[in-house]
């Protein structure tokens, strides 16, 4: 039935691109083969990748992807749309599976969606980063309905001095791993300081998520009706339905994550650094006075504008070891602490989705658990990532470099053994133009340590993209 739907939608917007003759439909083809010599597929090959990896050393996956992107040109409505279905082949996974399937409306500053494509949300660095805090590219993505202003927008001075984002967005986790017809909430909110001219700009946003309503094989059917969002939106107590937990703290699993940003621009090089937290409990206070402040993730990214060999070079720490200390009680004595991070007694498959991981990957997904366990059992760790990227005659290149320590949770505190890791990716590639334009690449990945055990693997990439309008490609965003 999905794909029925799936190629009645491509063709109701290809006709309605052939009649207008004014946008420009761009497809995209990519066959992906991996090897790998240990039980599973490498750290970086697998995770970031929108849950399109399989989990197994072997692995070919075929992805198939249309789209049509809004127009550079400024108009009081456009529209954008994705539609993407790939195929893998694995010793454990042989399907097809639809990934993207979404429409997207802009009129003046506001956007409204509806479907399931892959997104970064947060403040770190889209290319090298090992991924947000509380969001990641990590998982599938899923379906959602978003009403908001997507981009930064001026709403004070004429110079744009202050600008504002935001927006809200309700979904639906479909996986049914554990809680069945679980639901998904999410708000945000940026505000940016600087002004078009400047060469400083500086940004601070909150984000604001719950999982609610559902059924549990425990606690039974969660209440998921209208006063019941009201509450989830502003962090309420559960109505008389809902458990007794969360009849005393609040309905459903609720995380809060803040971030700061200060981005500088020079003549030759641009500077950002960036700095993420969360809380999963109150009071809520500010990013620098909260009681886990030691847990975030901290970055710096310089760009180089003048020598393409190194174009940009990045750094990140992580921190989530900290989590408000050891023990949420003890002794009668309520101290608040053990936040447990993206866990939750009554979702039990927690902040994640199809067994992998929505926030930082380095909280390992459920996917990596041996006793088929469907939490999180690794949530304490400390990461120092390194990456680069460049290009010299005609090849791009990429490499980033993970060092983690993984300490489990505060459950098998202080018994649980530290367990080290080192994640590596080097990947080059080369666009063909004279070669049916066509993309290739190549990419060697390495896993050290205890954490994810030793693994070398090696992945090869042919991809193809185009436009079934050529003459309208420039439009394009």
């Amino acid at each position: 039935m999905r794909s029925r739907i799936f190629f009645l939608f491509l063709t109701m917007l290809l006709a309605n691109a052939i009649l207008a003759q004014t946008d420009t439909i761009q497809y995209n083809v990519s066959l992906n083969t991996r090897i790998a010599s240990g039980l599973s597929s490498p750290f970086w090959f697998q995770n970031n990748q929108y849950g399109i990896t399989p989990f197994d050393p072997n692995s070919t996956t075929l992805l198939l992807r249309v789209n049509k992107k809004e127009s550079t040109i400024e108009k009081f409505f456009d529209y954008s749309f994705v539609a993407s279905c790939y195929a893998n082949i694995s010793k454990n996974e042989s399907a097809i599976k639809l990934h993207e399937f979404y429409l997207n409306a802009h009129l003046w500053i506001f956007n409204a969606s509806v479907g399931m494509h892959e997104e970064t949300i947060g403040n770190q660095d889209t290319g090298l980063s090992s991924g947000g805090l509380l969001f990641s590219n990590n998982s599938r993505p899923m379906p959602k309905i978003f009403i908001g202003i997507e981009n930064f927008t001026p709403i004070l001075f004429r110079n744009g001095f202050v600008e504002l984002k935001g927006g809200i967005s309700h979904g639906w986790f479909t996986d049914q791993i554990y809680t069945k017809d679980l639901l998904f909430h999410h708000k945000y909110g940026y505000l940016r300081f600087g002004g078009k001219k400047s060469p400083v700009h500086l940004q601070y946003g909150v984000d604001h998520v719950a999982q609610w309503g559902g059924v549990s094989p425990v606690y039974g059917r969660q209440p998921s009706g209208l006063s019941d969002f009201i509450n989830v939106f502003f962090a309420r107590s559960g109505s008389s339905g809902a458990s007794i937990y969360d009849q005393i703290n609040v309905g459903g699993n609720h995380i809060i994550s803040q971030s700061t940003k200060a981005e500088i621009t020079l003549k030759n090089v641009d500077i950002c650094a960036y700095w993420q937290n969360l809380m999963e409990d109150k009071p809520i206070k500010f990013i620098w006075n909260t009681p886990n402040i030691s847990d975030g993730l901290w970055g710096i990214t310089i760009q180089n504008k003048k020598f393409p060999f190194i174009q940009k070079i990045i750094y990140e720490y992580l921190n989530t070891t900290d989590q408000s200390g050891p023990y949420h009680d003890y002794d009668g004595v309520v101290y608040g602490g053990s936040d447990n991070y993206f866990n939750n007694y009554l979702y039990k498959n927690g902040w994640s989705y199809y067994r992998r991981t929505i926030g930082t990957s380095f909280i390992t997904s459920p996917i990596y658990n041996k006793n088929n366990e469907i939490g999180l059992l690794n949530n304490r760790v400390q990461v120092h990532h390194i990456g680069l990227e460049g290009e010299y005659n005609g090849y791009k290149y990429k490499g980033i470099s993970s060092f983690s320590k993984n300490y489990g949770t505060y459950s098998n505190y202080p018994t649980q053994d530290m367990l080290r890791s080192t994640n590596m990716l080097l990947e080059v590639s080369k666009h063909f133009e004279k070669f049916y334009q066509i993309d290739a690449g190549i990419s060697v990945a390495l896993d050290a340590g205890k954490a994810y055990g030793n693994n070398l693997g090696l992945m090869f990439k042919i991809s193809k993209y185009g436009y079934f309008f050529p003459s309208c490609k420039t439009t394009n965003k």
